[in-house]
């Protein structure tokens, strides 16, 4: 089957999503995640790019991006080959680590700019993994939130907020109320996935226990039968992680994650 030319978009920027192989994570723990965000980093001091916005989720990466070169594939090629020589490396592994190709679209005004990043942070609240962006250490948002700190320089944050507000202090508060403003946005209309890895889930139960049940420990969660079984059940439900996943999570045998059923509760 012939593949659709890719669409260059007239102002150079683009919405991107890198997803992994046959949608497998490509982010197994914090160093992987650093990894690529270094190996974006330098491809962005070597391209003449500007990074408007990236998140990392387990199995994809969304960027906005600003390509003035007109060499987008190229540029993401380089980034998929760095990140996936440090992967196989690491984990003794051989193969894809990407989908052959990476999506794009087009963004060629700044109202569509705007929604792109905002749908982009919001990723990890729709993957229930926090319920606000603020929460998600691996995306740009903390980059808007803090655009002073030398670590937001990755980010183009000073374009995107000098269009909000000529006050720095204001274009901060405006930024963050927009993105936390209800919305239907749809883009590139793709299969987010769920929460797959013990990491994710990690980040889901912390937020779960601290919105339910901050009085509890772990422990007393694991001693307390009716609370576990119910964090067992929400945890089934609402993730994709094995039943074995789930034990190691919680620290309790498997039995007992076997036993509780989800339709229950």
């Amino acid at each position: 089957m012939t593949r659709l030319q890719r669409k260059y978009s007239n102002t150079g920027c683009y919405h991107i999503m890198l997803r992994g192989n046959e949608k497998k994570n490509i982010f197994l723990d914090d160093e992987d995640r650093q990894k690529f965000i270094n190996v974006m980093d330098k491809k962005n001091s070597q391209a003449e790019l500007s990074l408007y916005a990236y998140c990392l989720m387990s199995n994809h990466v969304h960027l906005v991006l600003k390509d003035r070169t007109n060499e987008l594939s190229l540029i993401m090629k380089g980034i998929a080959t760095s990140y996936a020589m440090y992967f196989n490396k690491k984990y003794c592994r051989v193969g894809h680590v990407f989908q052959d190709r990476f999506k794009s679209e087009t963004v060629e005004d700044e109202r569509y700019l705007m929604a792109v990043i905002r749908y982009v942070h919001r990723n990890p609240l729709k993957a229930k993994l926090v319920e606000s962006p603020e929460g998600y250490k691996w995306s740009s948002y903390w980059c808007y939130m803090n655009p002073d700190e030398p670590a937001a320089n990755l980010v183009d944050t000073q374009y995107i907020l000098n269009t909000i507000a000529v006050n720095p202090k204001s274009a901060v508060r405006e930024f963050n109320r927009f993105v936390m403003e209800n919305n239907d946005d749809k883009f590139l209309d793709m299969d987010e996935g769920g929460i797959r890895t013990l990491e994710d889930a990690e980040l889901y139960l912390n937020n779960y226990l601290q919105k339910n049940w901050p009085e509890f420990s772990r422990k007393e969660i694991r001693t307390n039968r009716s609370l576990r079984n119910e964090i067992i059940a929400v945890l089934r439900k609402n993730t994709e992680l094995p039943i074995v996943g789930i034990a190691k999570l919680l620290a309790v045998n498997r039995g007992v994650v076997e036993r509780v059923r989800p339709e229950y509760y």
